[in-house]
């Protein structure tokens, strides 16, 4: 795997030397600011009075704009992976070195989660000002930044997938959009279905919403943990057949 070092960091540098990279850093910091804004701006308007639910709960579990940036994110972060070097006809260079298709998958797939990860590091911050005004459970908030992670792992597996069946960026997101999009609204079916039911049971076990508000709560179900490991697996496993079926006609 000593050629995974390599595209790794060739991976990393291409992403941060496009506008792109900066657009989307700078939206989901300016989300997420006002987001926490409004978060502490309700909490003090409280007051006294007893609240259902910590600040960690409203932050990860309890809100639309974490859904909403997770959705905003993922498919642009990840078009370009697979679709512009097909479409420049560079991949063809790649194919041809001595670099397994594992190691070429595993270093554009940990590139971009990277990145994901570092764009969630300055919201730890925020932990430490509410730590200043008030009591936090770390264990709470280690739970739902893993809750984050394996949301974020699951759909940026997603879109490398998606970006590897197609030459055309704008496709690959659209696609990864549309899959994103499914699944929420699949998830979102365990609110409307009657509980008990087989369709109940599929759409709870997908649920974004329910699998948050399990990890802002601190609760880590090993049930979840299977769920994004297959749907980061699978993915990853499909693209490198796909790599492999390009690399031998």
């Amino acid at each position: 795997m000593r050629s995974f070092w390599p595209i790794y960091k060739r991976e990393l540098f291409a992403f941060f030397v496009t506008p792109l990279a900066w657009v989307l850093i700078t939206t989901f910091l300016v989300v997420q600011g006002m987001h926490f804004y409004l978060l502490v701006d309700h909490f003090a308007n409280l007051g006294q009075q007893l609240s259902d639910q910590s600040p960690i709960q409203a932050f990860f579990g309890n809100t639309i704009l974490l859904y909403l940036i997770l959705f905003l994110l993922a498919p642009p972060m990840t078009m370009r992976l697979f679709a512009e070097e097909r479409r420049s006809g560079t991949i063809e260079a790649l194919m041809t070195a001595p670099v397994s298709s594992w190691a070429v998958v595993l270093a554009k797939y940990a590139s971009v989660l990277t990145t994901y990860v570092a764009m969630w590091a300055p919201t730890v911050f925020y932990l430490i000002i509410l730590r200043r005004t008030g009591e936090i459970d770390w264990g709470i908030a280690a739970s739902a930044y893993l809750g984050v992670f394996l949301v974020g792992a699951g759909y940026l597996a997603l879109g490398l997938l998606t970006s590897a069946m197609t030459k055309s960026q704008f496709l690959a997101l659209v696609m990864t959009a549309m899959v994103i999009l499914v699944l929420f609204i699949l998830g979102v079916g365990e609110f409307v279905t009657r509980d008990g039911t087989l369709m109940h049971d599929i759409c709870s076990y997908v649920s974004v919403w329910a699998h948050m508000n399990d990890f802002a709560s601190g609760v880590v179900d090993s049930r979840r943990l299977v769920f994004y490991g297959a749907l980061v697996v699978l993915p990853l496993f499909v693209t490198v057949r796909a790599v492999d079926a390009w690399r031998w006609g």
